[in-house]
């Protein structure tokens, strides 16, 4: 039962990785980045979202994931190939990489 639950936890991570670093050509993406970077390396984004302040924990509004309850981010969205990478910026700053396969 536990190398079932192993092997699945594996598999899962596989396809999801946050990250607070992204390679793009030969040049890298790091958290603490500014926006300014993150067009200059990925371009323009397919989709931003604006996330509000939490009032509760581990709430969701408009279906954005807050990344800490005290500070309200953004979202943004790209499409790169057969993979979606979502990059969370808070007080214009890189907080979160996310790079998910399709």
């Amino acid at each position: 039962m536990r190398i079932r639950l192993a092997i699945a936890l594996f598999a899962f991570s596989a396809a999801v990785q946050a990250s607070s670093t992204l390679r793009v050509g030969s040049q890298v993406l790091t958290a603490g980045d500014s926006r300014e970077r993150v067009v200059e390396l990925l371009g323009k984004p397919t989709s931003k979202s604006h996330a509000h302040k939490s009032r509760s924990h581990g709430s969701r509004r408009g279906g954005v994931r807050v990344v800490d309850n005290h500070q309200a981010g953004e979202q943004w969205r790209y499409r790169r190939g057969d993979h979606v990478t979502v990059v969370t910026i808070v007080d214009g700053r890189v907080s979160e990489i996310e790079d998910n396969r399709l």
